[in-house]
């Protein structure tokens, strides 16, 4: 048996997302690259590592068996990496954070100054929905979440990195029927929602749940951008992070419908277990946005 690392990371990657396409993408190799370097790793063995059923990739029992084997390599070699930075003096380690989809807006600016000043750093950054991004903050599997709405029951400690404020908006071509202003405007329009477990779906119904708003028409899309495009091409008005939306607003294809109560206003933070024990990699992040959180908001947000 004669396998390589890079064969290793190939079959884990595309164990991981199910898909050589997706794999690929994540591994910035071509579809072909990916089949071929799997195909070679396959051979080694005579037991299936992966199926296809319809155009569906499964992994096999036994392949399953074999990703957990390449996940324990790689993390040794990882390991060994490490070490051997850290005795060179240089700090080094995994990050392993998850945000909010929203989040993917500002999360970068407050990593990319520490990631230059520590190059040994492997960054690991997962961008979902609200619920994900709890659940692997709950189930350990990173160090730091990034949320504009605190979870419940769930013991963590915030730190705020900046505000996060929500308006009503609509598209250029958007007119608001004859003598109807502020808060009678929801009866009229088509409202857009973000699917449930959303933080900004969650600070909407809030919203409307507080001033007693009734809804006529919703339609439910499942990210930031199929929102923002949606409302652009005139489909209904949405209640959207000015984060994700600054540019659109800047070239007049959206517009702010001025509402009583509005804007929202929530703060993105950065949260972690009360009961986790950072690494120094972790500890080293908290310090930097310490030192240059105003810093980074100053350069990038004003």
């Amino acid at each position: 048996m004669n396998f390589t690392l890079h064969q290793l990371q190939v079959f884990l990657k595309v164990s991981e997302t199910k898909s050589i396409t997706k794999a690929a993408e994540e591994l910035f190799l071509t579809q072909p690259a990916v089949s071929i370097q799997l195909k070679n790793f396959q051979d080694q063995f005579d037991i299936p590592l992966t199926e296809v059923v319809g155009r569906q990739l499964y992994v096999t029992d036994f392949g399953q068996e074999i990703a957990f084997a390449a996940q324990a390599i790689i993390d040794q070699v990882n390991a060994i990496n490490y070490k051997l930075a850290a005795y060179k003096g240089q700090l080094s380690g995994r990050l392993k954070i998850a945000s909010v989809s929203t989040g993917k807006y500002v999360i970068p600016f407050f990593l990319s100054g520490f990631l230059r000043g520590n190059p040994q750093i492997e960054l690991k950054l997962d961008v979902t929905n609200k619920a994900q991004v709890v659940r692997s903050l709950v189930d350990n599997e990173i160090d730091f979440a990034l949320v504009s709405i605190l979870p419940d029951k769930v013991p963590v400690h915030a730190v705020p990195l900046m505000e996060n404020r929500l308006v009503l908006v609509a598209g250029r071509d958007f007119q608001p029927p004859l003598g109807v202003s502020g808060i009678e405007i929801f009866q009229y329009i088509t409202l857009i929602y973000r699917e449930s477990g959303s933080g900004t779906r969650l600070a909407m119904e809030g919203f409307l749940n507080d001033h007693k708003v009734p809804i006529k028409k919703m339609l439910v899309l499942t990210s930031n951008e199929a929102v923002k495009q949606a409302v652009m091409a005139g489909l209904g008005c949405s209640i959207m992070p000015v984060i994700g939306i600054k540019n659109e607003l800047k070239q007049g294809d959206l517009k702010v419908i001025e509402v009583k109560g509005l804007p929202i206003c929530t703060y993105w933070n950065l949260i972690y277990l009360k009961s986790k024990r950072l690494s120094p990699v972790a500890e080293a992040f908290l310090s930097y946005l310490d030192r240059e959180k105003n810093t980074v908001i100053e350069q990038n947000f004003q």
